[in-house]
């Protein structure tokens, strides 16, 4: 099988995760090591369809291991979702020899290319990532660590004002479908409630909580919200609720939004990104296609690309507990 691959291009696609481009560093390094070639396909598979491939060496990627973002650029694409544009991209890779594809993105990305390797049967091997930490079969995600670091330092800023004018802040951070970066940011910075898509508590709990804080002596308090979580229709309509029931708290709203997505990732994110790079390689020359290569129990492994679409990872209930206990 090793030496059937001969050139193996590399995409990114989807939201933009800080490691991402120190994963496709790792990829085209690991293609130089074995004397493959390798493409980078610009804009994610808007980029498969039109074409829009540039060639890759060890000296094309230097300097990018701390930069934030992906210089290959990430795109959605409509039209790949159609049979018609999934043949164009099929025929450029063809067309460019190439017999590989390794897609660095999140779960549309992956399904995607389970999609793709239906119709064509191409092998193709998927990165997970993402900040959302939201992939089945891998512990973390490239991102994640970095999304996280960023959540706690704005968090730790905002506590000050919090304290300084005796106030309710609720923050809302990323993860639609999952309550990782709420549950360990939330944590992290100590915050005094954390609200997950995992978890229902209901506004009456969380109007309990807060006077339990309140009359503990608590003259400010911090609320960290996932943005997926159904406790209000949004934030600022669970502020407003909060307003009118709790008359001691000044609250207000702050959405991180896409700050969470930007900066240099954290030297976690980059020894990951690495691992996993050079992972997805060892993957397609053992003959392995349509899987993802992941991070359990610090050990690097395959994982069928479809299972990691099953559902995000648990959230940890021994977390939930420990941000119970230590809130009071």
């Amino acid at each position: 099988m090793k030496n059937s691959i001969k050139k193996i291009a590399v995409l990114t696609s989807g939201g933009d995760a800080p490691g991402m481009n120190a994963a496709i560093r790792a990829v085209v390094r690991s293609c130089v090591y074995h004397n493959i070639a390798c493409v980078g396909v610009f804009r994610g598979y808007e980029g498969l369809i039109e074409g829009d491939f540039t060639a890759l060496d060890a000296r094309s990627v230097k300097n990018i291991i701390n930069k934030g973002g992906t210089f290959l650029k990430s795109a959605r694409s409509k039209e790949f979702k159609t049979p018609q544009g999934r043949e164009k991209a099929y025929k450029n890779l063809k067309e460019h020899q190439i017999d590989a594809l390794v897609v660095i993105g999140g779960d549309g990305t992956f399904n995607g290319a389970i999609v793709f390797n239906n119709e064509f049967d191409f092998p193709i091997v998927g990165l997970p990532g993402t900040i959302d930490n939201d992939i089945n079969g891998t512990d973390f995600t490239i991102g994640y660590d970095t999304a996280l670091n960023t959540v706690i330092e704005a968090i730790d800023k905002i506590r000050d004002t919090a304290i300084s004018h005796s106030r309710l802040f609720l923050i809302e951070v990323m993860g639609r479908d999952a309550g990782d970066i709420a549950l360990n940011a939330g944590i992290g910075a100590g915050a005094e409630e954390i609200l997950i898509p995992e978890l229902d508590m209901g506004k009456e709990r969380l109007l309990s909580s807060l006077k339990r804080s309140k009359k503990s002596g608590k003259s400010s308090s911090i609320v960290v919200v996932s943005e997926g979580d159904q406790i209000g229709k949004n934030i600022f309509g669970l502020a407003s609720y909060i307003q009118e029931n709790l008359e001691d708290y000044e609250c207000k709203v702050t959405v991180l939004g896409h700050i969470q997505r930007g900066g240099s990732p954290s030297c976690f994110d980059r020894v990951l990104a690495s691992r996993l790079g050079v992972g997805a390689i060892d993957a397609l020359l053992a003959g392995k296609r349509e899987v993802m290569i992941g991070l359990v129990h610090n050990k690097v492994v395959p994982i069928d690309l479809k299972e990691s679409l099953k559902g995000s990872n648990k959230i940890d209930s021994d977390l939930i507990r420990v941000a119970d206990i230590i809130s009071i």
